[in-house]
């Protein structure tokens, strides 16, 4: 098998449970690199909270690449942009109408920060916000502009995940068919402009850089990862701890994110 770019999701996939990259995890990688294979990762979180982890791996400049905001985005690593999916003024008033469905966090990502107008702060977002080196910008309905665009939204738990399931539940039809929704973890939904995702983004990268499909690997675990599961071409390694559909729609089940996974696939089919 040729590969020529690995695709891995971030959080529960690269990263442990204490949100680190192994040894041997992070050394496969560099060597992956070091052969001219192109590493992405691609992730929920904005370019800031991705870059700590392409500069251990050693990846930087305009030739190396991240998917992010769950795909809405795809930038080089010097900043440059080279797609960009956002929403509006519009998409923003429908997001306020479904937050109404349960108590929960609603926030705004865009490159430069989170926007909530939640006056209350849950331990969920205030970890987002943390963990991707964001300020969180709390203003009024009334205070958002009309040109206000963001490439996506996180819908996360308050103070009782049973109100997620509760929203999860109660989603209406219109918004699965006018936007890409996912359940990336129990304790958040995110949305972003439909057909934006992994998936996509990372077809439109490889295009780009004249990779095949049939030439791309993928590493992932949780629901905002389907998309790139869904693509019968590429070569898809699910991790140990992920969750049924991703398993069920995988070439191959690796060992967890705590156990070196993606080390152990690299060595049986790339290295």
């Amino acid at each position: 098998m040729s590969i020529k770019l690995i695709a891995v999701d971030l959080d529960g996939t690269l990263l442990t449970s204490t949100k680190q990259i192994l040894p041997e995890t992070e050394k496969l990688l560099k060597q992956a690199d070091s052969q001219g294979i192109k590493v992405v990762l691609a992730s929920g979180r904005p370019l800031s909270g991705v870059m700590p982890f392409n500069q251990q791996l050693g990846l930087i400049g305009k030739k190396q690449y991240d998917i992010v905001f769950n795909g809405a985005v795809i930038q080089d690593l010097a900043g440059n942009v080279l797609m960009n999916e956002e929403m509006n003024y519009r998409d923003f008033t429908n997001m306020r109408r479904l937050q109404r469905l349960a108590h929960v966090n609603l926030h705004f990502e865009t490159p430069e920060c989170y926007w909530t107008c939640d006056r209350d702060i849950g331990v969920n977002l205030a970890d987002s916000a943390t963990n991707t080196n964001n300020v969180i910008k709390v203003r009024k309905a009334e205070e958002i502009p009309q040109d206000f665009a963001f490439n996506k939204v996180g819908l996360s738990v308050l103070s009782d995940v049973k109100e997620v399931d509760k929203l999860w539940e109660n989603i209406p039809q219109w918004a699965f068919a006018k936007y890409d929704v996912v359940r990336s973890f129990s304790t958040i939904v995110e949305i972003n402009i439909k057909d934006a995702s992994k998936g996509n983004a990372l077809m439109e990268l490889a295009d780009r850089l004249k990779i095949r499909p049939d030439q791309v690997m993928v590493f992932g675990d949780q629901g905002n990862d389907i998309s790139m599961f869904s693509n019968p071409d590429f070569k898809k390694i699910a991790m140990g701890n992920a969750i049924e559909m991703i398993k069920e729609n995988a070439d191959f089940v690796t060992d967890d994110n705590d156990h070196d996974g993606i080390a152990k696939a690299l060595k049986k089919f790339v290295l």
